[in-house]
């Protein structure tokens, strides 16, 4: 009888180890509200344990500084190609090859040198106060600097990182003088001090305080679904030039990944059909993978060209986007 308690027991133990070696650890910048469900799912359909720790990304990379090669965390998942791009920068990712991500990930949106990928769509664009605005009166990001607009444009402060990887976008498409031209019209075009987040700057348009200004459509879509008969419409910038503007969220392999193997596997699943549902409705994004589809609320915004300058410029020109916004006056 001791025998078989003692089998039982080492039998256990391995078992445990196995599952211990198995777990992946992702440090994350998305709310738990957001990936629980997502590695929930994941757990249930592998048996692999996801264990994650959320904070901002900023303390998230410290902290992965700080650890170093004693990093549990085997996944860096955050928002924005500007915060993907500096974790890779200071040496915070390490590069995956793998055919399933770039058959699932298109090239502008993920790493060239495969450090980090977009797990989900952020399209950055115009809205209107559709009393006061037509729609045939919207053109491009570039056009709001025309006088036509002065004492009408609302923004979102310029310390955000969603205007300076759009600035940086712009840089990268038409040079350092010609961006700081259009952020001055920009400045001298607004109609009220920059707002602290999109939704704000949304509700002063539907109020009559500005008639146009520029935002994530999450942020629109989460504010018309409580309060659907506001005056706001969504033009999708730039259709009949570069496109709109798009970041993503995304992930890429730490450094020092205990679990690499595991790690890798995981970022191909979140790439993948079921995860891709799940992640951007969630939070009203567009896939990032073209073979699914959005959420219909989303879907019923109408198809849009994407920008397909490589979403990495956002992190690459960050520094001098937001030099160039400073010297614009656009707090």
């Amino acid at each position: 009888m001791m025998k078989k308690f003692a089998l039982a027991a080492v039998a256990l133990s391995t078992l445990t180890a196995l599952a211990h070696a198995e777990a992946v650890t992702v440090y994350t910048a998305r709310n738990e509200q957001l990936i629980k469900p997502l590695f929930d799912a994941y757990t249930r359909e592998t048996g692999v344990e996801v264990r994650f720790v959320t904070d901002k990304e900023g303390p998230l990379m410290e902290r992965l500084k700080a650890e170093g090669k004693n990093t549990p965390a085997d996944m860096l998942m955050t928002v924005d190609a500007g915060n993907l791009w500096q974790a890779a920068h200071e040496g915070l990712l390490k590069p995956v090859a793998s055919k399933t991500l770039d058959a699932n990930v298109p090239a502008h949106l993920r790493d060239p040198k495969g450090q980090w990928y977009g797990l989900s769509v952020r399209a950055r664009t115009m809205f209107y106060n559709t009393q006061k605005v037509k729609p045939a009166d919207l053109s491009t990001y570039e056009n709001l600097a025309d006088p036509k607009w002065k004492g009408r444009l609302c923004l979102r402060t310029s310390k955000k990182v969603y205007n300076q990887s759009l600035v940086a976008t712009m840089i990268a498409e038409h040079g350092a003088a010609r961006t700081e031209k259009i952020v001055r019209g920009w400045v001298a075009n607004l109609a009220t001090a920059p707002f602290p987040d999109d939704t704000r700057m949304l509700e002063a348009i539907a109020a009559g305080q500005c008639d146009v200004g520029i935002a994530n459509t999450y942020y629109y879509g989460r504010l018309m679904e409580k309060q659907p008969r506001l005056p706001l419409g969504l033009f999708w910038a730039n259709q009949k030039t570069s496109g709109t503007h798009v970041n993503v969220s995304g992930a890429g392999v730490t450094a020092h990944a205990k679990n690499e193997k595991g790690a890798l596997k995981l970022l191909e699943w979140l790439s993948g059909p079921q995860a891709q549902n799940l992640y951007a409705d969630k939070n009203m994004e567009y896939p990032v993978n073209p073979k699914v589809k959005p959420d219909p609320a989303v879907a019923a915004w109408g198809d849009f060209k994407h920008n397909y300058v490589n979403v990495s410029k956002a992190g690459e020109l960050q520094a001098e986007a937001v030099k160039l916004m400073d010297r614009a006056g656009y707090r």
